[in-house]
């Protein structure tokens, strides 16, 4: 029987069937490897329950990883909504590390600039046009008001939530789906970060059609499954300069003309994302322990 995946609590895993029953199923021994919105193969073992005995082919998979484990975010992605504000902290980072998963994924990704009705937010939509200007759409909302931009978008799509704890998200599932009673967490203002509240991917139907997977909030989103090629093709910024470096081989550190620091220093290039791209490549060239 095939069924999709539309929860994930460590080893064990919630599934649809196409009559709309949800069955509690779990891997075989030690198997691992199953994300929210995958299409599995299950057996089942008594009502209500049973096996996944595998994994059906996948159009797309978002993951992070560290130097110990990877965590399964989400499959079968039509795009990917990467969730930030101005308050309690723009982390400008840890987006750059999700928009990077996602171009390795070849998942589309956009941006959800939430908190619009906070003043603090101007300036931050001022800065994320230089994101528009490289391709990746800001759509702009607020939990508490307007979020028919979001809703647009996600018409049709099977969509991820995606993002630091704090941003909103929660309060924007609730929003989208008011059946999920999601919890939202309080913001510590005390570490300037948001609580976390979600434990688990959930996949949700949404009322125009399509799917939305609410995800953990993060504070890390590792990328040590890149390898140096990968990261590179990652970046817009440097697909455009491909080949224009003195050396056939840059890596785009301290090379003399190297075109994509020369983009960073000149200001063609945001800077932060210079860094975080440097920061990426000294990650993944770490060794393993």
């Amino acid at each position: 029987m095939i069924a999709r995946v539309i929860a994930t609590h460590g080893r064990h895993f919630l599934v649809a069937v196409e009559s709309g029953e949800i069955i509690e199923c779990v891997t075989r021994g030690k198997k691992g490897g199953v994300a929210c919105g995958d299409q599995v193969s299950i057996q089942i073992t008594q009502p209500g329950a049973g096996v996944i005995e595998r994994v059906e082919e996948r159009r797309n998979l978002l993951y992070r990883s560290d130097a110990m484990r990877e965590k399964l975010l989400a499959a079968n992605l039509d795009q990917a909504l990467i969730v930030v504000a101005a308050v309690p902290l723009f982390r400008e980072e840890l987006l750059i590390r999700c928009l990077v998963a996602c171009e390795a994924a070849d998942i589309p990704a956009r941006i959800v600039l939430n908190k619009i009705d906070l003043p603090e937010t101007a300036r931050l939509a001022d800065y994320l046009s230089a994101y528009e200007a490289i391709g990746y759409p800001v759509l702009k909302v607020s939990a508490v008001g307007d979020i028919r931009a979001l809703e647009v978008e996600l018409a049709g799509r099977v969509s991820i939530l995606v993002g630091a704890s704090g941003m909103g998200k929660s309060s924007l599932l609730n929003r989208l789906v008011p059946e999920a009673k999601a919890v939202v967490g309080a913001i510590s203002e005390a570490l300037d970060a948001g609580r976390h509240t979600t434990t688990h991917s959930r996949l949700h139907e949404l009322p125009r059609h399509g799917a939305l997977i609410d995800s953990p909030g993060m504070q890390e989103f590792g990328l040590r499954h890149l390898d140096a090629p990968g990261l590179m093709a990652a970046f817009p910024e440097l697909r455009e300069r491909a080949g224009q470096c003195r050396f056939y081989n840059c890596r785009h550190i301290h090379e003399p003309g190297c075109a994509v620091r020369d983009a960073a220093e000149s200001g063609a290039m945001l800077l932060g994302r210079y860094r975080a791209y440097l920061n990426l490549l000294t990650e993944i060239s770490a060794p393993a322990y």
